[in-house]
């Protein structure tokens, strides 16, 4: 069969047929698991979905190609970006593997609130280093911190096998459902005028109230805007994104404080004006919001990230990327007798493209029959993908970076460039966090919006 990384359904389905249409790159996305293949079907699938929805407002398709260097700085952005010249530090002191009394734990503490409920759980003051807190977690075993945490809200999960999380409860909730869940809700809405829009930017006039966090749910609402769609990002003023994150993931986008559980109504008003509203919080933290929602907007297109998804045993509990390959088996498939990581946060960025996929499908399915839609993605169905995937190659090659000519400098910033190269750059650097109005534009880029 005969491959090209010109099309995306030519090298989606090159790759089902084992074929790796990108083969020669210089180990992009090197690893024993299959991410390559994840992330080149994600971005498919998001490219796919944006000619969908063009087809079905009648725009000229606009089909995309794949370039594995843009895919790999968009998926290990963190790695590339640099700010003032120097590069950023993705994990913070207490992140990271650490030995417990009877096997390996992963503890995520980036956020400061993150940090703190990690040192309570193990009896410690602010003031503790990581030597403290590694002498403190080789004390108990891998299974208690994980018990503590969870308890406490804190982020700390047992490093396991593949075969002990295929056989656990909340691994086999993450392997019976697909990346990405998609139903239609009863509520409708009277289908809205959109002028000017383009085949470039289809999402022209789409408003999207974007209520997530750090890397999947922004990834996904970053894509969006790619396309045109006017994203709203609202922050509570008492949880500070960290900098050079929101500067990363922010592009395209606008940012304003507003905090959905004291500012309801005003939270609730934004929804009104909205087509999309997607939210990365762990299932449970804004579910009522969500109900009230769809009340305010009938027909909205809902869609949701977690760590873990909606059901089992694990669905309220928080996690992040780094956290889900080291539940998953990912963490020990990857390493050297110690645990390791993938070449990028691959779960995040897929999960990412995936749940952008779906919300353009949504939008897509809206035009038809005018119902609302939710739209659910999680890490550990993506990490269940991932390992469903028998095509594994463990004496691969290095993993590798691309070469700084594929990034692009705005400012102060030198980051990666679209993951689409028909884009050279989204539509506006980040705004910095929280300088924006909590409001809805009146128009986009100057043509006229109906409603």
């Amino acid at each position: 069969m005969s491959c090209s990384a010109n099309d995306t359904r030519t090298a989606r389905s090159c790759q089902s047929s084992g074929v790796d249409p990108f083969a020669d790159h210089p180990g992009y996305l090197a690893a024993t698991l299959p991410v390559r293949a994840l992330a080149v079907e994600s971005v498919a699938a998001f490219a796919d979905a944006a000619d969908r929805y063009r087809a079905a407002v009648s725009m000229p398709a606009r089909p995309s190609t794949l370039r594995l260097d843009r895919i790999t700085a968009s998926f290990a952005s963190d790695r590339l970006l640099r700010i003032d010249g120097a590069p950023v530090s993705g994990f913070a002191e207490l992140s990271g593997f650490f030995a417990a009394a009877d096997g390996w734990v992963r503890t995520h503490a980036n956020y400061p609130h993150h940090r703190d409920r990690l040192l309570a759980v193990l009896g410690l003051d602010a003031s503790a280093d990581r030597e403290t807190v590694a002498r403190r977690i080789e004390e108990g075993t891998a299974a208690q911190l994980e018990d503590g945490a969870a308890s406490a809200g804190a982020i700390a999960v047992r490093v396991r096998t593949e075969f002990e999380w295929a056989a656990s409860e909340p691994g086999q909730a993450a392997a019976h459902l697909p990346p990405l869940l998609a139903t239609v809700r009863e509520d409708t809405s009277d289908p809205a005028a959109v002028t000017g829009t383009t085949a470039e930017l289809p999402l022209t006039g789409v408003r999207a109230l974007d209520l997530t966090r750090v890397i999947a749910g922004p990834t996904a609402t970053r894509a969006l805007a790619l396309l045109g769609a006017d994203v709203l990002r609202i922050d509570s003023p008492e949880l500070p994104e960290i900098a050079w994150q929101h500067l990363e993931m922010g592009q395209g986008k606008r940012s304003a404080l507003l905090d959905v559980h004291t500012e309801a109504e005003r939270a609730l008003e934004l929804v009104a004006g909205a087509d999309v509203l997607v939210t990365g919080y762990r299932p449970g933290a804004l579910d009522d919001f969500g109900v009230q929602a769809v009340r305010a907007r009938p027909g909205l297109v809902r869609a949701r990230v977690s760590a873990w998804g909606t059901t089992g045993p694990w669905a309220a509990r928080r996690g992040f990327d780094s956290i889900v390959q080291a539940a998953s088996g990912i963490a020990l498939i990857e390493g050297d007798g110690t645990p390791g990581a993938l070449p990028a946060q691959a779960l995040d960025h897929a999960t990412g493209y995936f749940l952008a996929a779906g919300v353009l499908d949504a939008l897509t399915g809206r035009l038809a029959d005018r119902h609302g839609r939710d739209v659910d993605a999680s890490l550990a169905r993506t990490a269940a993908r991932l390992l469903a995937d028998p095509a594994r190659t463990p004496d691969h090659r290095a993993a590798a970076l691309p070469s700084d000519d594929i990034l692009i400098t705005n400012g102060r910033i030198r980051t990666a460039r679209p993951v689409l190269p028909e884009y050279d750059d989204y539509p506006e650097p980040a705004s910095p966090w929280g300088s924006d109005a909590a409001t809805w534009r009146g128009n986009r880029n100057g043509r006229a919006v109906t409603r």
